[in-house]
Parts: structure tokens; C-alpha cells; sequence
């Protein structure tokens, strides 16, 4: 093939790969989203032909939720039957591992690992001590340059490659045709999916370090192509797919959907029942002493539980940015981080300044961060550098090692990065799209932000006191950090738009307005505040330095009801009756590889008012949206949930999925031997591609025994099926997703007796009988 623009043919072969977050925003994502045009089953036999990764759960796996009885016997039968195989399923059980595939030997393992060094050393993030000289022209450009000095390469001038990428693409792929050429790009970015993916992700995000050092998809294949020439490497392979590999897949999904189909069967019976129940008992409901907004996350289910048995509080469920798609400037720094879901534009920037006379107390703040910063600088530069280096590690062995051995014996309940800044500062909001000030913002903008917000949750009344609690985890020496904060935030903690919200709700003019042009009425005595969810120990932290006077006895009250509330949460959550000091065990322990199991689990969206779950005990399995069908009688609040949550719930459930099925090529692999690289990303050892997923500890309850279900996503929305049919009409990707088989849609029906539905890829909704028995169950009373 001679073309001297291969844009298009890489643009087409990147769909095989997703994009690799940095450590520092770590945010999960479908892998495989570039096939979201396809069906589930289509993209993911295109994804194991290049990736030669598993994409189904193993037979152990399916053994292990046959054995816990997840999956339900008469489901499994009545589906192997419809296929017609009419053996029991332990036999097909057996058959699955006597049939299992061995992992194929990777013959490009020198390849890989040639680009691998090539790429840790541009792609540095500031890691290195001794810069690569050349980057500000290009990978292409340095390599070329640079080449020539790895002797495993054998290139022994630069006039041996080609100038351009383009030129040295059109010269090694002479003769191919543009399908071909695809497949050749598909090849090799699915060789090394991590670094492809992180190459990717920082084209599409241009990044500070993708405008001072560029590098392409373009540039990758070029380089690749080049290694592969000169150290004889095959560039292209056919590959094919046996007749027993596709008799296997038919089976697994088979399982897989009768895996999938007893989950809702369980979800479907428990909510029916629990709707009915609620018909049978007392509707007369006092009025609430404190409202909570959680974000959707399935960690707060736990908690919401809890909080709501406790006093007569009552709790939504809400995207944990709270509506506000902003940046938030850090403080202590001054940089900027994206505090929303990746898919939006951050119209906002959310900083702080000193409450009236605390500028001592952040004076003294950014001082901390400074002095901090600085001295990790000069113990950085002390063991780089090659005139002190030995000096300063032998001088200092002993003070580290008993420092080690300290944070390795205490038993501290001092939580670990966290800010505590939050009392001397108040938030303000700023615009974008200029250097405004927050007087700049007008107050239609701040109104519209916590109207959206309140619509979206279907608010009718307000108690005194209102609490938007968003979320963080809190732990050490963890590279996966950002992993277990908050979703919606792009992996940053939610506590920044959650006081954010309340800062807006409790403004004066925002009320007035509200008021006067939304029929919004907040009473004068209703204050918000907001809040952190500590999703390691179950902490709820207030920050309620600006309540006024009228709600202090108040706040002390809902403070004890919390500390109760947490120590409830953590023993149910562990098991254990004094969970709360192995909790902060977990958060505090350096050598700790999984201080929390963060979403691990997941399997339902319910999108509804609280009643329909209120009093089920879900696991920790459902992200929970409050929504009244009731109050949006345009559509437009659920529109706007399908549009944003769901669709991020769906990146998280297949991020998840995908790290449990195979770990090693999706997931992060053993923590044990991770080595952190450029400050972005993980290796296993001191090479290899660059992991991208979640590591083995997130998944894995041990090495062998899964803790997560890999189970596609069942969404669940209260709603008339008609507005179900006309957002999705005006929608395609979203019922592509849906008739695609990447979700799943069940929808209760209020105007046929809640009745359950489910949607058909042929789109005709399917009655759903859950008369078999449910594992999840109707707590009492409370």
C-alpha cells in the first residue's frame, strides 16, 4: 500500500484499544468502548483475536457461582435446553475445562520489550532524573536520532530509517492493501494495548506533556515497525479461529447469561415484593430531621442503609459531582484537576479563598505543602544524583528503616491524604471561559445548577438540615489511589462540588430565584452543608464551620448519630465487631495491598425514589439514582441520568469485568510487583507493556478465587415504558448500547401495578416472572 497519510487506516485499528488513564486520575472505562457498535458478543471475538486475551469467565469462575448457588439451576437448564444441550451443568462444566485454551506464546517478546524502554524513557513524567534529550521534536524524530545507540536495535546510522513516520510506514508496508494495513496497526496496538492506550489517551486529552513532548499513535507504529524490520520480527498475522474455541464461546455465554438472568430474577423478586409491602404498610411519614445526597456510587448503599435506620433521615442518590462540571484549583498549588465526568467539558473552576480572619490558618497550609514539597525534591535529588547518591542512601538506611518499621507497627487513626484545610476556606465558582471572578458568574447560573440538581432527584420538601456528602478514599503508598475515589469526579474526592452545591444552595439570591421563577421553595430555616464520605472507615466528615447558630445542636446531634452509623457500617461491611480498628488499619498500613474493595461487585443501576429500595439489603451491588417519574413530566431529568450516569456506570461495570475475566491482559495484575513508571502508569517488574486496568487485589480475594462477579450491567428505572421508548428514540447510542447486549434494561412500570419489564433487542418489552426464589432479602422494619 502506497499512501502517504495512514491516518485514517490507525484511526479505524485504534478501536482495539481503550484509553489508559495515569495513575493520578485513574478512571475506569470499557476497554474495549471503540466496539460499542457492535454486539457484546461480536467485540468481544475481535478482542480476543488481537489481544489473545480471555473474555468470558473461566470455568472456574462459573464453578465458583454454580457452587455459591448464584446461578439459579432452573434458569441455567431451561437456556441449555433452548440451545439443545440436555446434559446437567456440572457436566458442561467439566467439558469447559477440559476444553479450556492455553495462553498462546508471545513470539514479539523482544519487540515489546524494545519499544517498552523506548517509551518509558519519553513518555517520563518528571520521574527520571536525566532527561531524554530531543522530545520537544516528536517520538519519531528522538527515536530516530537516538536509535542508533541501541546496540539491540542494530542500526548502525540514522540514514538507515526512513525520515518521516509517514515514509517509513509507506516503506515497510509496500503491497498491502488498506483492510490489510488495519489489521497489520490492530496487530500492533493491541501487542502493547497499555502504552498504545496511554499514547491515545493523551492525544485525545493534550495533556501539558503531549503539547511539550508529542507523541502519536502514528509515531508508535512507525517506531514498532521499524525495531521489528531490523530485528526481523514478523509484521503481520493471519490469524484464525478453530472450530473448538468457537464451540467454547457458545457455551460461556450461554452461562454467562444465565449468571446474568439469576441476578435479575433475584434484584426483579426482592423489589417486587418490597413495592407491594410498601403498598400493604402506613404511608404517613414524618418529616425528615436531616436529608443526605450520596453520590450513586454502590459504596454508599451500605452507609444510606444505616443513616436510614438509625433516626428519621432520609437519603438520595446523585452523581457524585453534583452537577457541576468544573476544575478544581488546588490550594496549596495552584494546579488544576478535572473534578467531573470525563465525558464533559469542564465549564467551571472551583477554588478557595480564607474565611474573614482564618488567612493565618491557610497562610499556614500552603506553607505545610511547600515545606513538603520541597523536601521530597531534595530527597529526590539527594539519592539521584551521582555526587551524593551513595553517600546520602547508606548515610540514611537506618532512619528509613525504622521509620518503615514504625508506620509498619502503629496502629494510627490519623486519617492519610487529606487536605484539612476545609474549616479556613470558603468555596467560590468561577467561569472557564475567561479569568472571571465569582461576582462575574451570574446568579441565573448558579440557580440553574442547583435547580438541574434538584430536579434530577424529583425534591419536593426540605428538612433543617441538608447534607451533600461526597466521597473519598483514604490510604497509603497506594499507586491506585485515585481508583477508589470518586468516579463521577474523574477520579478525584467528591468533597470539593458537594461543598460546592451547598455554598450555591444556601445563597440568598439563588433562593429568591428559585423561588420566584422555579417554584422552588426552600424554607428559611433549611441549611446545607457539605460533606466527605470516607468509603476505607465509614467516616462521615461535616464541614459546618459556616452553620449558623441555629443548627450547631443540631449538627452535635446528627455527629453522634453518625459515629454510631459508621461503627454499624464497618462491622457489617468486614464482618467483624471492631471493624473500625481494622479499618483504620487498612487505611493507614504502607504494605496494605487492598485497603478497601471500592466497587468491586457491582451489577445493577436502579434509577427510582428511594422507596423502591429503602428496605432491601443490597450488597453493595446497586448504583442508586434517586428519580421520581412523578415530578419530570417532560422526560428530560431521565434523559439527562441515561445520558450521563448510566453511561459511566457502564464504563465502570465493563472496566470491572474485564479486569476480573483476564487480569493479566486487562487488569493490573498482582500488586506485589508493580513498579510505578514516569509517574503515570505500572509495569509488572522493570518492563513490558504499561497495565491499565484494575490490579488483582481489586477483583481477586485470593489468587484463584474471584470476590468481583463479572456481570454486565442491569440498569433498572422506575418509568412509564413510553418515556422509556421515546428517549431512546431520540438517543441511538444509547439503545445501541442496550440492544448491543453491554447493558441491560429493565424497567418498572408505574402505570401497569410496577410490573417489571425487560428490554429486547428486537425492541419489545419482555414480562419479567421472578417466581424463583431471591437471594437478596427485605429487611425489617426499622
Amino acid at each position: 500500500m502506497i499512501n502517504s497519510d495512514f491516518t485514517a487506516s490507525i484511526e479505524e485499528a485504534s478501536s482495539v484499544i481503550g484509553k489508559t488513564w495515569p495513575l493520578y486520575g485513574f478512571v475506569t472505562s470499557n476497554p474495549l468502548s471503540g466496539y460499542e457498535d457492535k454486539t457484546f458478543g461480536q467485540a468481544i471475538r475481535k478482542a480476543s483475536k488481537y489481544l489473545d486475551a480471555s473474555v468470558l469467565p473461566s470455568s472456574s469462575m462459573f464453578a465458583q457461582a454454580w457452587a455459591s448457588g448464584e446461578i439459579n439451576n432452573h434458569i441455567l437448564k431451561k437456556m441449555l435446553e433452548e440451545a439443545g444441550l440436555h446434559q446437567q451443568g456440572e457436566f458442561y462444566l467439566k467439558e469447559m475445562e477440559r476444553l479450556k485454551d492455553s495462553k498462546p506464546v508471545n513470539e514479539n517478546r523482544k519487540l515489546d520489550r524494545i519499544i517498552a524502554k523506548w517509551l518509558c524513557a519519553f513518555m517520563d513524567e518528571g520521574m527520571g532524573e536525566w532527561e531524554m534529550p530531543g522530545r520537544e521534536n516528536g517520538f519519531f524524530s528522538c527515536w530516530r536520532r537516538l536509535g542508533i545507540y541501541d546496540q539491540e536495535i542494530g542500526i548502525s546510522s540514522k540514514n538507515e530509517i526512513p525520515e518521516t513516520a509517514d515514509q517509513a510506514l509507506s516503506s515497510y508496508l509496500m503491497g498491502y492493501s488498506y483492510q490489510e494495513c488495519v489489521s497489520i496497526f490492530s496487530e500492533h496496538l493491541a501487542a502493547m494495548p497499555g502504552w498504545a492506550g496511554y499514547i491515545k489517551y493523551r492525544m485525545s486529552e493534550c495533556s501539558p506533556w503531549q503539547q511539550k513532548y508529542p507523541i502519536t499513535l502514528k509515531d508508535y507504529l512507525a517506531v514498532r515497525l521499524c525495531i521489528a524490520n531490523k530485528i526481523a520480527c514478523g509484521i503481520y498475522t493471519k490469524r484464525t479461529t478453530d472450530r473448538k474455541q468457537n464451540d467454547m464461546f457458545g457455551l460461556k455465554m450461554l452461562w454467562l447469561k444465565a449468571w446474568e438472568k439469576s441476578w435479575q430474577m433475584n434484584l426483579a423478586k426482592a423489589i417486587g415484593n418490597n413495592l407491594k409491602q410498601m403498598k400493604i404498610e402506613s404511608q404517613t411519614k414524618r418529616k425528615p430531621l436531616a436529608q443526605f445526597v450520596f453520590c450513586i456510587d454502590t459504596r454508599s448503599e451500605l452507609i444510606r442503609r444505616h443513616i436510614e435506620a438509625k433516626r428519621e433521615y432520609e437519603t438520595f442518590g446523585y452523581a457524585g459531582f453534583f452537577g457541576i462540571a468544573a476544575d478544581y484549583e488546588d490550594p496549596g498549588t495552584g494546579l488544576l484537576r478535572k473534578s467531573c465526568p470525563p465525558i464533559l467539558s469542564s465549564a467551571y473552576t472551583i477554588s478557595e479563598k480564607p474565611l474573614p480572619g482564618r488567612a493565618s490558618e491557610m497562610s499556614a497550609y500552603h506553607q505545610k505543602i511547600g515545606v513538603k514539597a520541597f523536601m521530597d525534591f531534595l530527597g529526590q535529588r539527594m539519592k539521584n544524583m551521582l555526587p551524593s547518591a551513595f553517600g546520602y542512601v547508606e548515610g540514611t538506611g537506618l532512619f528509613y528503616g525504622m521509620a518503615l518499621l514504625w508506620r509498619g507497627l502503629r496502629n494510627s487513626r490519623r486519617l492519610v491524604n487529606k487536605p484539612g484545610h476545609e474549616n479556613s476556606c470558603i468555596t467560590q465558582l468561577n467561569a472557564n471561559n475567561n479569568k472571571s471572578t465569582e461576582k462575574q458568574l451570574k446568579i441565573r447560573e448558579k440557580a440553574a445548577i442547583v435547580k438541574s440538581a434538584f430536579a434530577l432527584l424529583g425534591w419536593k420538601d426540605f428538612a433543617p438540615l441538608v447534607v451533600f456528602a461526597g466521597h473519598g478514599s483514604h490510604s497509603v503508598n497506594n499507586p491506585f489511589a485515585s481508583s477508589l475515589d470518586c468516579g463521577a469526579c474523574a477520579a478525584s474526592p467528591g468533597r470539593r462540588n458537594a461543598r460546592m452545591l451547598a455554598t450555591l444552595a444556601n445563597h440568598p439570591e439563588v433562593r429568591t430565584l428559585l423561588r420566584t421563577e422555579f417554584n422552588i421553595d426552600i424554607p428559611e430555616q433549611t441549611f446545607f452543608l457539605g460533606a466527605e464520605h470516607n468509603t476505607v472507615t465509614d467516616e462521615l466528615e461535616l464541614f459546618d464551620i459556616e452553620a449558623p447558630a441555629s443548627h450547631h445542636l443540631m449538627i452535635r446531634l446528627l455527629k453522634s448519630d453518625l459515629k454510631e452509623v459508621q461503627q454499624q457500617a464497618i462491622a457489617e461491611r468486614l464482618k467483624e465487631k471492631n471493624g473500625m480498628d481494622i479499618a483504620h488499619k487498612k487505611s493507614t498500613n504502607w504494605a496494605e495491598t487492598r485497603p478497601e474493595w471500592g466497587l468491586a461487585g457491582n451489577a445493577g443501576f436502579i434509577i427510582a425514589p428511594r422507596n423502591v429500595t429503602r428496605e432491601l439489603n443490597l450488597k453493595g451491588r446497586c448504583f442508586l439514582h434517586s428519580y421520581d417519574w412523578e415530578t419530570d413530566h417532560d422526560g428530560l431529568s431521565l434523559e439527562m441520568i441515561m445520558q450521563g450516569p448510566m453511561v459511566v456506570t457502564q464504563w465502570i461495570n465493563n472496566h470491572y469485568y474485564f479486569s476480573t475475566v483476564d487480569n493479566e491482559k486487562f487488569g493490573g495484575g498482582s500488586k506485589i510487583t508493580h513498579n510505578v513508571t514516569g509517574r503515570f502508569g505500572v509495569m509488572r517488574g522493570n518492563g513490558g507493556d504499561l497495565k491499565y486496568g484494575l490490579p488483582l487485589q481489586s477483583v481477586n480475594s485470593s489468587d484463584r478465587t474471584i470476590y468481583h462477579q463479572p456481570l454486565r450491567l442491569s440498569v433498572i428505572i422506575q418509568a412509564p415504558l413510553e418515556r422509556i421508548e421515546q428517549i431512546l428514540l431520540k438517543n441511538a447510542q444509547l439503545k445501541q448500547l442496550i440492544i448491543n447486549e453491554w447493558i441491560y434494561l429493565l424497567v418498572i412500570n408505574p402505570q401497569d401495578d410496577n410490573q417489571i419489564h425487560l428490554y429486547q433487542s428486537d425492541e419489545s418489552w419482555l414480562l419479567i416472572d421472578y417466581e424463583e426464589p431471591a437471594t437478596l432479602h427485605r429487611l425489617s422494619m426499622v
